[in-house]
């Protein structure tokens, strides 16, 4: 694999939550186009490192790049290649899911209406895209939040346990969407999550002990 195939590098990073214990030491990671998977128990700081790898949290000392922009260089720039929502987040709680999805393009300009159209139709939306975000399940704002980064274009993805709280159905519709990610040559996606989805062969795998 070339230099060029990598779309996020992450060199020699620390951190710790204050007065706690590292939950990283040196850690060195070169993310290529297409999917990869981020596995570990409770605790072993999945969901921190995709944090830190889209710059909302800070690391105590380490390098992070994203489609060839460093963190430390520009910032906001590096947020740019990087599309993460937090599956918790109460940011756009006040809005009606359209209106979230109408204003994604002004942050994501490869944006693609499109894909998006097709994704609410996918994810079985339509019906709900009128309500405020807070009026959704835990399950359907997981569809919005996962519409969004499947459309939003963004050289790097990063997505936290996508399965949790979706119907059968969706499940189904969010494995095809992996596999067709799965070897795509200019995006990379870093799903975290237990265990790897069953029905993906081949897989690439970063685990935490």
């Amino acid at each position: 694999m070339v230099a060029d195939d990598i779309l996020m590098r992450i060199e020699d990073l620390h951190f710790a939550w204050p007065g706690g214990p590292a939950v990283f030491s040196g850690l060195q990671i070169a993310l290529p186009a297409g999917l990869t998977w981020l596995t570990g128990e409770d605790g072993s700081g999945k969901s921190t490192l995709l944090a830190l790898a889209a710059g909302a949290l800070s690391p105590l000392s380490g390098r992070l790049c994203a489609a060839g922009v460093w963190c430390e260089r520009d910032p906001q720039r590096y947020r740019q290649q990087v599309f993460r929502i937090d599956p918790m987040t109460e940011v756009h709680d006040a809005l009606p899911a359209a209106s979230y999805l109408e204003g994604l393009a002004a942050h994501w300009p490869h944006l693609s209406a499109a894909a998006l159209d097709d994704l609410t139709e996918g994810f079985d939306l339509r019906d709900h895209l009128h309500k405020p975000i807070y009026m959704l399940s835990t399950g359907t704002r997981r569809k919005l939040w996962l519409s969004a980064a499947f459309a939003a274009g963004a050289p790097v993805t990063l997505i936290d346990q996508p399965f949790a709280a979706l119907d059968k159905p969706a499940i189904g519709f969010l494995t095809e969407l992996l596999q067709d990610v799965q070897h795509h040559p200019r995006r990379a996606w870093w799903v975290a999550d237990h265990a790897v989805a069953a029905d993906l062969a081949e897989p690439r795998v970063i685990h935490l002990a």
